[in-house]
């Protein structure tokens, strides 16, 4: 989920003090879109390793007069011009938030364990147990990365050796893991990594060596400060399922498998007196920290003392409502009609979503697989049912060679990222995130919110999602970089919901049948016209947000899609994506329903009950229509899954308004109080 990196230099590398100094920035300059709510470096000196870490992006950190100082001290002795004269190590880490809140710096990386100082890319899912499992182990902070270190040591001091110890530690833990790992008694270094978010490169003299979490950032490394002492080609890959041991004197490197007993056994080098680990800590009433609210959906937000609040739709009225009699469309569907005999003209336009057979996939991807083994495409993840099977599929199969990505733009749950964790350690997939800038983007989410609370207008809720379409930007950026011939995104056709749309006035269309959102040409322009309207008449949507919501709208209506959807191709089934993401992967569910849709999606219980409290329905009742309509779903079995899906997830609901800063009981108040089109509907029955 974040960015590591570093620089290894051996005594006699070509490398001045300025230039070492450069590359690190660079680094972590290039590492900050994998995470920018925290950022932290350690620097190997022959007495210490000094630690430094802040909780602001890394582009702010490395401006700090501590962490130029920490760099300049541990680079003293390298000559202007000339080599280092020593071994010199230094990583660094750019953070993206998950478990331990970044305002307690033990939480935040390098991690800090009984003299081993490490950098961890990933999530450990089940850190809580191992700490259980092992309780001779201390504890600093609540970080789940510094259960991997803890380990690392205790496994090295009882075998002796290093690759043991590291391939131990890996064994134990669940979810996705790349690491960089210094020693205080030891003068050598472990990379490792479960999933291959992590690549290396060295000089062929042993001098020289630096590492990302991702190609692309060494790539642009070599060309902006390591032409002529490193090639590109020269990158290489840490595989799933592989370590590094590296002495620093002459990087000489050892590789060994994580997951199997190869045999081979590192010993550490002879062992050096212990250096004192040190952390450089920020002078009190320094740089303002501008740090996110806590990320974590904690259960339990209510009780018998603090009762959620009474919900705010007329539950009468909706069962009252007229719907179709084929599916459960209400009457309170925008532009919605009814023969008849009852259906509704939704019904009668359907366009399946069978897809269209393996067969033919398998002959679309024929032409881009790999036989070497490197990456032949790119998987969107969100960490949402669809994509989690979809990824799974893909990779176990059709045996396809994937990299995973995900744009996290604020609302991508704690739930979500680790299944994701879970699905990329376990399948040994290579994952990268592209992390927007979180507190801009809850930013820009809390003013649109509270401009819409002040004058409701359902047409008006797609604004608070506008922050997400970039999505389509970044997997192609992604595709560049990477240099993977095709994008695969897992789109459940089901999901197609058309009222969103039509609450702003775009009539119902032909489907396209490749795409789940699409619109006309026309009903682009309707859609313009009509967002200028509402900015016109509400002017609280006149806000810092327009710049963003202008782009995230050219990424989902103006930009080509070029990807193949796996769901065209293959039939979506409910039971079987939740079967095997909970056996084979322990997939995680959320606590406040028990649906298993939308759960990694931090926005969408929120505007579901809006939807539900102003309009009667909501995604779950389009979504369990559309199953209807291809026969996998009774209509009496859909009403009363729609029924319990609907009820409000109040703990969701809190978290969002929390994390994006408006008050919870305020905008409660305001949704239940906002006129309800069912009390004007017919009524007419089910």
């Amino acid at each position: 989920m974040c960015g590591i990196f570093g620089v290894l230099a051996g005594p006699d590398a070509p490398l001045s003090a300025r230039r070492i100094q450069d590359i690190v920035d660079v680094l972590f300059r290039l590492s900050e879109s994998r995470g920018r709510e925290a950022a932290g470096v350690a620097v190997l000196s022959p007495d210490a390793i000094r630690v430094y870490k802040e909780a602001v992006p890394a582009s702010v950190m490395i401006r700090t007069p501590e962490y130029r100082g920490l760099v300049g001290q541990a680079l003293s002795g390298v000559s202007s011009n000339g080599s280092p004269g020593r071994a010199i190590a230094i990583i660094g880490h750019s953070r993206l938030v998950t478990t331990g809140g970044q305002n307690d710096r033990r939480n935040n990386q390098p991690v800090m364990n009984a003299g081993t100082v490490g950098v961890h890319n990933g999530i450990v899912v089940n850190d809580r147990q191992l700490w259980e499992a092992f309780p001779d182990l201390s504890r600093n902070g609540e970080v789940d990365s510094e259960v991997i270190v803890a380990l690392i040591r205790r496994f090295l001091t009882r075998t002796g050796s290093l690759a043991g110890a590291v391939r131990e530690a890996f064994r134990r833990i669940r979810g996705a893991a790349s690491v960089a790992v210094l020693f205080e008694d030891l003068d050598q270094a472990v990379l490792a990594s479960n999933n291959g978010s992590l690549y290396a490169c060295f000089d062929a003299g042993g001098r020289l060596g630096v590492f990302a979490s991702e190609r692309y950032i060494l790539r642009v490394l070599i060309r902006r400060k390591l032409a002529g002492l490193l090639r590109e080609d020269g990158i290489v890959h840490v595989r799933p399922g592989t370590g590094l041991v590296i002495g620093l004197q002459d990087l000489r490197r050892t590789t060994f498998a994580l997951d199997a007993d190869d045999g081979l056994d590192v010993p550490p080098a002879d062992r050096e007196p212990p250096r004192r680990i040190e952390e450089i800590v920020p002078a009190p009433n320094g740089r303002p920290r501008g740090a996110l609210r806590s990320s974590v959906l904690a259960p339990g937000v209510f009780s018998a003392d603090r009762p959620p609040p009474e919900p705010g739709f007329d539950q009468a009225a909706i069962d009252a409502l007229r719907r179709c009699t084929r599916c459960i469309l209400p009457e309170t569907m925008p532009f919605i009609t009814f023969d008849a005999d009852g259906v509704c003209n939704y019904c009668h336009r359907h366009l399946s979503a069978r897809g269209q057979g393996r067969e033919k996939l398998e002959a679309l991807l024929a032409p881009h697989r790999s036989r070497d083994g490197s990456p032949d495409c790119l998987v969107g993840l969100s960490g949402g049912r669809d994509s989690s099977y979809g990824l799974h599929y893909i990779k176990t199969e059709l045996g396809m060679h994937p990299i995973a990505f995900t744009y996290d733009w604020g609302m991508v749950t704690d739930l979500a990222r680790r299944n994701i964790s879970r699905l990329c350690g376990r399948l040994g997939v290579e994952h990268i995130l592209v992390s927007a800038n979180i507190a801009r983007k809850r930013d820009h989410i809390r003013r649109n919110v509270s401009a819409w609370l002040r004058r409701p207008h359902l047409g008006m809720i797609p604004l608070f999602m506008a922050g997400d379409k970039q999505y389509f930007y970044q997997a192609k950026r992604l595709k560049r970089q990477t240099g993977v011939p095709i994008i695969m995104l897992c789109e459940n056709m089901l999901e197609r919901t058309h009222f969103k749309a039509g609450f702003a006035g775009t009539r119902p269309f032909t489907e396209d049948p490749d795409h789940v959102y699409t619109l006309p040409v026309a009903d682009k322009l309707r859609m313009i016209a009509f967002y200028g309207r509402q900015y016109l008449t509400n002017p609280g949507y006149l806000n810092r947000s327009i710049p963003d919501t202008l782009f995230a709208y050219a990424c989902y209506y103006l930009i080509s899609r070029d990807y193949v959807n796996l769901y065209r191709f293959i039939d979506w089934d409910e039971r079987v994506i939740e079967d095997t993401l909970r056996k084979e992967y322990d997939w995680e569910t959320a606590p406040d329903t028990r649906s298993t849709w939308r759960i990694g999606d931090g926005t969408a219980s929120f505007y579901n009950y809006i939807y539900y409290t102003i309009a009667g329905f909501s995604e779950h009742d389009t979504f369990r229509s559309n199953q209807i309509r291809e026969g996998v779903l009774s209509r009496e079995r859909a009403l009363a899954l729609a029924r319990e899906e609907n009820r409000p997830r109040w703990e969701s609901i809190k978290w969002y308004c929390d994390i994006i800063g408006v008050d919870f009981e305020d905008a409660i108040r305001r949704i239940n109080a906002a006129p309800k089109l069912y009390h004007r509907a017919g009524g007419r029955g089910r």
